[in-house]
């Protein structure tokens, strides 16, 4: 009887020796030297850690440490939050730490990675591995993922309706659909295959980087809280951020846009838009002089620059050199060269050779086109019209068929719009003597000589109004010619 006692009582001793004495075997030297650093183990290296100094661990970061084998992590058994990124790691087996809420493992040479069993997870970061998927369905609460610079071709984060943060950035990635992550603020998908990204549903989207993809369209118009757009290297032809008014970012080198209009953007700071078609830029917002960086080189057909102020020197812009800034839009067509003709008056007249536009019978280059050498035998406004790729610019000049002796015109309009600005008398046979202008009262408002430039409207500095106005012409025969004409503004 006693020996059975002795006997029950020694098994009992060695058994709670056994509990008490129990170890999580630790292979990876890195990663034991790493424990008792965290004071987590003791004396030297042996493989093996006691499971009771780890099963209570809520944080873990062991990242930078050489670690190749993260064998033992599953006695960590209510770790919420581990770091053992910017290691040696090819392979991380996490399926039994079912409360890890943050897994950061980026910067090892993970192949694969299971976080199903992770229901908790709200944050995993895995960039700069080796991984061909990631299946984040089941991580219904994830709030943050990035998974950039691996060799990922396909994405689902359909799931994840709690999404803030998604980066997946240089990836093989052809498709990715963001519509049902409607939290989403900042998306990365940089460098992959993707030749459409719909971000309509992502209103709160503040950051977006969708550079060096094939995107040949982008809308925007519905993320009213883009602070950041770069969309730099794609296919896009054109842009619409006029409904990004808290836009401070936009990088967009590197397309094929046509037109730019930053007009609305008025908390711009940077702006990209080298190496486009840019025909038209608009960046006249009311803030130019807080641009740190304007850069809009290598647009070769873009001959004007709409801006806050046309005078104002802007070293920091690039091109340096470029100085065809305008406040007005429409002023940007004087920028295009066309060739200006007098107002004619004759029997005939023939079209002399031009070098900057061509002949027209109508304004816009319409009607029918003219020839150098033409002979003009009707009176007529003809019209001189250049385009460039970009825009146009056009002259006009009138010829008056006469076979008088001279002509008088019947009105003109002194607006300075380079038509019809003067009252003037064409004497074809020099038979003018002088010719007096007169108002309704008979006063004498100008005295002028045959064959002077004429009367612009004007008395003692004073525009004078419409109306009619009556002219005197002395002959050199002493004949005198009456009448009147008016003076259209």
């Amino acid at each position: 009887m006693v020996n059975k006692i002795s006997l029950f009582t020694l098994c009992l001793f060695l058994t709670s020796i056994l509990c008490v004495s129990q170890n999580t075997f630790i292979p990876d030297d890195n990663f034991e030297q790493a424990l008792i650093d965290l004071g987590y183990d003791s004396g030297v290296l042996d493989d093996f850690v006691p499971t009771a100094n780890i099963n209570t661990v809520t944080n873990l970061d062991v990242a930078s440490k050489n670690i190749s084998d993260l064998t033992g992590i599953q006695d960590f058994n209510v770790l919420s939050i581990l770091d053992c990124s910017n290691n040696n790691l090819s392979g991380l087996d996490v399926s039994s730490n079912l409360n890890i809420t943050e897994l950061y493992c980026n910067n090892n040479f993970l192949t694969s990675l299971n976080v199903s069993t992770l229901i908790a997870l709200k944050i995993l970061w895995c960039d700069f591995n080796q991984l061909t998927d990631i299946n984040v369905n089941n991580n219904l609460s994830l709030i943050s993922l990035t998974c950039g610079n691996n060799l990922i071709t396909s994405l689902d984060t359909s799931q994840n309706s709690n999404l803030n943060v998604l980066v997946c950035e240089n990836n093989q990635i052809p498709n990715i659909d963001v519509t049902q992550n409607k939290t989403l603020n900042t998306l990365i998908i940089r460098g992959n295959l993707l030749t459409n990204i719909n971000v309509t549903q992502n209103t709160n989207l503040a950051f977006l980087d969708c550079g060096i993809n094939q995107l040949s369209s982008l809308d925007v118009t519905l993320n009213s809280n883009l602070r950041v757009l770069l969309c730099f290297n794609n296919q896009l032809s054109s842009l619409d951020v006029t409904q990004n008014t808290l836009l401070s970012d936009l990088s967009c080198e590197f397309n094929q846009i046509t037109q730019l209009d930053m007009s609305k953007n008025t908390s711009l700071v940077n702006l990209d838009c080298s190496n486009n078609n840019l025909c038209r830029l608009n960046i006249k917002n009311g803030t130019n002089e807080n641009a740190t960086i304007m850069d809009f080189e290598f647009n070769p057909n873009l001959n004007c620059v709409i801006v806050d102020d046309a005078s104002r020197n802007n070293p920091n812009w690039k091109p340096v050199s470029f100085s065809n800034y305008v406040e007005n839009p429409s002023d940007c067509n004087n920028f295009v060269p066309v060739d200006s003709l007098d107002d004619f008056i004759g029997t005939s007249y023939t079209l002399p050779l031009l070098s900057n536009g061509n002949y027209f019978t109508q304004s816009n280059g319409s009607g029918t086109p003219l020839q150098t050498g033409d002979i003009i035998n009707t009176s007529q406004t003809i019209y001189i019209y250049n385009e460039t790729i970009c825009d146009s610019n056009q002259t006009s000049f009138n010829v008056t068929i006469s076979n008088e002796d001279y002509f008088i015109p019947k009105y003109f309009t002194p607006n300075n719009d380079g038509s019809h600005d003067y009252w003037k008398v064409t004497d074809n046979n020099n038979s003018v003597n002088n010719i007096s202008i007169f108002n309704r009262h008979g006063k004498l408002l100008k005295f002028l000589l045959p064959n002077s430039q004429g009367w612009d409207g004007v008395y003692n500095g004073r525009p004078l109004p419409d109306g009619s106005y009556w002219y005197k012409i002395i002959l050199n025969n002493k004949d005198v010619l009456k009448g009147y004409f008016a003076l259209k503004r």
